[in-house]
C-alpha cells in the first residue's frame, strides 16, 4: 500500500472545529490485516479488483452505522464475510474482525477499536475509546452466556473508574450519554470524546447512484435524496428552488460532465404527482435525463450530492450540535464506475472544491486514480499489492 497527498503543507494550528475521521484501521477485516489509512478531506482509494477497496469503505460505513445507534445485526447482515479467510477459530470455535478509527475534532485525537465476534453468535466483545493517552471506556465480553459486555468508563472522581453492564449488540461508545452523568471532570472528558466520536460517524452519507433507476419519473415526497439516487428528479425539483446559487454550480459542473450543450437542468411536474428532470439544451431542445448514458446520469447524480447537504441527503446527523459544528462525509464506492476520464477529473475537481471549504469531505473508490492524483489535496490510498 501506499500513500500520498498533494495537499499544502500543514502548518500550526488550533484544532479543528468540526470533527472527522483522520484515520480508518483494519486490524482484520475482510482481505485487510494490520491495515492504518489515512483519511483527508478528499481521499481516494485505488487499486486493482480485489485489493480491498470496496471492504474499506464498507468498514467504514459499518462503523458510521454503529455510531448512529444501529444494532450490529443491521449492520452486519453477513458477518462471515468479514472475517479474514484463513482466520481460524479457537478453542471456542470463535471467529471474528477488527476495525477502528480516529476522530480529530475539538478534543483533540480520539481513537476507537471495536472488536466483533463473528461465530458463533455475532456480538460485539471489546471495545476501547481513549484520547491523549487515557482509555476513556473499555468492554469486555466476561460471561459468553449473558448478552451483555462489562464496561469501564473514566471516572477520576473519589474512584477512578465506573463499572457497568452494556448490551454486546450495540457501540458502547454511542451509549455513553445514557450512562454518563457527567458529576466529575473526568466523566466530562468522556462525554465530549465520545460526542466528537459519533458527530463525525453519524454524518455519513453513502452513496452509490444507479442509472437505471434514476431513468424513471419518480413522486413528489420529502425531498431527500436515498443512497441510489432513485428519486434525482424530484430532489432536483426541491433544490432548484431553495438554492439558485447552489443550484447555478449544479448546472456549470452539469454543462463540464455531459456531451452536448448544457443551459440549464429542469425538473417538470407530470400533473399526477410524478416529477421528471431534463437537460435544457438551448433553442427549445430538451433530453428527458431516461435518454442519458449511464456515466451521464451517475457524473450529475454526484455532482448533486457535493453541492447539497445534509438537509437534501438521507442522512441522519446529530440533531443535538449546530449544523456549523458538523462535516458531512460522503462515501462513494466505484466513484469513476461509468465515467470517462474527462468526467472523472471534473468530478474530483469539483469534490476537491468542495472539500476545501471543510463542510463536506468525501472517501472514494477508483478503479485508475492516474487521472485524479495530481489534483491539490487529494489523498490517494494505493492499495496495488
Amino acid at each position: 500500500m501506499t500513500v500520498s497527498s498533494l495537499a499544502a503543507p500543514a502548518q500550526a494550528e488550533a484544532r479543528p472545529d468540526r470533527p472527522g475521521a483522520t484515520e480508518l484501521r483494519l486490524a482484520a477485516f475482510a482481505a485487510h490485516r494490520r491495515a492504518r489509512f489515512p483519511l483527508g478531506p478528499l481521499t481516494l482509494f485505488t487499486g486493482p479488483s480485489g485489493s480491498g477497496k470496496t471492504a474499506a469503505l464498507r468498514a467504514y460505513e459499518a462503523l458510521a452505522r454503529l455510531g448512529g445507534g444501529a444494532a450490529l445485526g443491521e449492520v452486519f447482515p453477513d458477518p462471515v464475510a468479514c472475517v479474514p479467510e484463513r482466520a481460524r477459530p479457537d478453542a471456542q470455535r470463535r471467529r471474528g474482525f477488527r476495525i477502528g478509527c480516529t476522530v480529530d475534532g475539538p478534543e483533540g485525537p480520539v481513537r476507537l477499536e471495536v472488536a466483533v465476534q463473528a461465530e458463533p453468535e455475532l456480538r460485539i466483545v471489546g471495545e476501547r475509546l481513549t484520547a491523549g493517552g487515557v482509555t476513556l471506556l473499555e468492554t469486555a465480553l466476561r460471561d459468553p452466556g449473558r448478552r451483555v459486555v462489562q464496561a469501564a468508563w473514566h471516572t477520576a472522581g473519589s474512584s477512578p473508574v465506573t463499572r457497568g453492564p452494556l448490551p454486546d449488540d450495540r457501540l458502547g461508545t454511542a451509549l455513553l450519554p445514557l450512562r454518563v452523568a457527567g458529576r466529575t471532570d473526568g466523566e466530562r472528558r468522556v462525554l465530549a470524546a465520545a460526542e466528537q466520536m459519533v458527530v463525525a460517524l453519524r454524518s455519513v452519507y453513502a452513496c452509490d447512484p444507479s442509472p437505471r433507476r434514476m431513468r424513471a419519473a419518480t413522486p413528489l415526497g420529502a425531498g431527500r435524496l436515498l443512497r441510489g439516487c432513485d428519486n434525482l428528479a424530484e430532489v432536483l425539483w426541491r433544490t432548484r428552488s431553495e438554492c439558485g446559487h447552489r443550484y447555478a454550480h449544479l448546472v456549470t459542473a452539469v454543462r463540464a460532465g455531459c456531451a452536448g450543450p448544457v443551459t440549464d437542468v429542469l425538473a417538470e411536474p407530470l400533473g399526477d404527482g410524478m416529477v421528471r428532470a431534463l437537460l435544457d439544451r438551448g433553442d427549445g431542445v430538451r433530453t428527458h435525463l431516461g435518454l442519458l448514458g449511464d456515466g451521464e446520469l451517475r457524473y450529475l447524480a454526484l455532482a448533486l450530492v457535493l453541492l447539497t447537504g445534509p438537509g437534501v441527503l438521507e442522512v441522519d446527523p446529530a440533531g443535538e450540535v449546530p449544523a456549523a459544528l458538523q462535516t458531512l462525509t460522503v462515501l462513494a464506492d466505484g466513484l469513476d464506475r461509468g465515467l470517462d476520464v474527462r468526467q472523472a477529473g471534473e468530478l474530483v475537481r469539483l469534490a476537491a472544491r468542495m472539500c476545501e471549504r471543510g463542510h463536506i469531505r468525501l472517501v472514494g473508490a477508483v478503479g485508475d486514480a492516474v487521472p485524479v492524483c495530481e489534483e491539490p489535496g487529494v489523498t490517494v490510498v494505493d492499495l496495488t499489492p
